[in-house]
């Protein structure tokens, strides 16, 4: 059954208001094995305790992306900031048969937030 627009749009907000308002201590610390982050789709932000949302990202696999294709940016960020101030938001997503849906609710959400460290920020056609 299709999702209709104002339902994607309505279910973007529902997330961006779970990582954009959980409190910055209930994120997940990060870790060099982000054992505490699960393998199941879903929207991502790392957050500074102070700057806020600094990066929003979606994937088939939240922990697989951190160990793999992120490390490094990561580890990049752990030599600028305190470690401490730096932690992950995670909203699981039961989406992960539609891709497109994923990329969707990814694009709204990054067009309301505009981080610092999403270089491509897709934008309405």
């Amino acid at each position: 059954m299709p999702i209709h627009n104002s339902e994607i749009h309505s279910q973007a907000q529902d997330i961006l208001d779970a990582i954009a308002f959980t409190p910055f201590e209930c994120c997940q610390p990060i870790s060099r094995d982000f054992m505490d982050i699960p393998c199941r789709p879903g929207v991502y932000a790392i957050r500074h305790r102070t700057r806020g949302l600094l990066y929003i990202g979606k994937t088939q696999n939240l922990r697989g992306r951190f160990k793999g294709g992120h490390k490094a940016f990561l580890w990049a960020w752990l030599d600028q900031y305190l470690h401490e101030d730096v932690r992950i938001a995670i909203q699981t997503i039961p989406y992960s048969k539609n891709p497109a849906l994923l990329l969707e609710l990814e694009s709204i959400i990054l067009r309301a937030t505009e981080p610092p460290y999403n270089v491509k920020i897709p934008m309405e056609s």
